[in-house]
């Protein structure tokens, strides 16, 4: 993501965004809420006089409108962001509008802009200069690949072993052609996670394949596959080592922590009711929010008050692990600084 910001009067004011890839959209659903105003430049039908019977298809041409924003849709397989509203200024004032936008398009949003929105923006901004991390999970005879999304970690390929007259040798060095033949491609860094020797056995015959993407590559051990072995890889913080996108490492750890702390009785709030509690007595030092609920009216509420308290703001994912199993305890709690009666 790219971002030009003017100076904002009182946290309000236009922050023009250019998205660069599907994170980026991802960034911009959660950016862009009901009542903003958006700029974009998108095509129009216009109608023309025509004598024919049956009139011609109207034309579209582009044209640059504002739009009060009612509501946004992440399309995440088609790689666009619709967001409909009122056309406020352009032609066709009035009327209803859906903007769909592309990586490579330039929005600008005019809003008030929360620090957690500030921040988003942020982190948007720094991911950009990163090639995509792929984790490759693997055990005897099969193996996952998994693309690092700022949203969560996104599932690519599952590979088994074959089950012919190999021998045992045999189908082990089939597997990690297999398994190459579908890394070999990667131009980020690759993550090799899971139990055992394999692990390491397939790193031998990469390096022996492929030196560069060996050279890229970094081994872990985990006790699981699958998104499991994942979530313990960020759990390590393995991400940071790689690059500074600390957010999912931030989220399995706070989560990690609100658990441990709610077992052995230590300071922390969950559910609204527990949560506002804490906030409304100044007790709050981490407010956990899961993105689903951003759009709230009362838990913005919440998120405004816990800032003008100088609490941390954190927005969990509710594609990744940590913010699913947050919204099983009401998609809101925090870590305090003390007790609450």
């Amino acid at each position: 993501m790219k971002a030009e910001q003017e100076e904002l009067q009182r946290d309000y004011g236009e922050i023009r965004l250019f998205p660069e890839n599907l994170d980026d959209l991802w960034h911009l659903e959660h950016l862009i809420g009901p009542g903003d105003l958006v700029f974009a430049t998108t095509m129009r039908a216009t109608e023309s006089a025509s004598d024919k019977l049956r009139p011609d298809k109207p034309e579209k041409r582009p044209v640059r409108l504002g739009i009060r924003v009612d509501r946004t849709e992440f399309h995440r397989f088609a790689n666009r962001l619709r967001i409909t509203g009122v056309i406020e200024q352009g032609e066709e004032a009035g009327s209803y509008h859906t903007l769909n936008i592309e990586p490579g398009y330039e929005i600008s949003v005019i809003k008030r802009w929360r620090q957690v929105d500030r921040e988003r923006i942020d982190r948007a901004v720094k991911a950009s200069v990163y090639e995509a991390v792929h984790i490759l999970t693997i055990e005897e005879g099969e193996a996952e690949i998994f693309r690092m999304r700022q949203f969560g970690p996104e599932g690519v390929l599952t590979i088994t072993s074959g089950s012919g007259k190999e021998s045992g040798t045999e189908m082990r060095s089939s597997f990690f052609e297999r398994v190459v033949s579908h890394v070999e491609g990667m131009t980020g860094p690759l993550v090799i996670a899971g139990p055992g020797f394999i692990k390491d056995d397939l790193v031998r015959h990469l390096r022996s394949t492929n030196p560069d993407l060996a050279a890229r590559t970094l081994v872990v051990e985990t006790r699981r596959i699958g998104s499991g072995a994942v979530q313990e890889v960020i759990g390590l913080g393995i991400l940071e080592r790689i690059h500074e996108d600390i957010q999912l490492g931030n989220e399995v750890r706070l989560f990690a922590e609100l658990l441990a702390r709610i077992a052995k009785g230590l300071p922390a709030a969950y559910g609204r009711a527990e949560v506002q509690k804490a906030i409304e007595c100044g007790a709050c030092e981490r407010l956990l929010v899961v993105d689903t609920l951003i759009r709230d009216e009362a838990i913005v509420h919440l998120m405004d008050r816990a800032e003008l308290l100088k609490a941390g703001i954190v927005v969990f994912s509710s594609a990744f692990e940590p913010g699913k199993q947050l919204e099983g305890l009401g998609g809101i709690a925090a870590l305090l600084r003390y007790h609450i009666g």
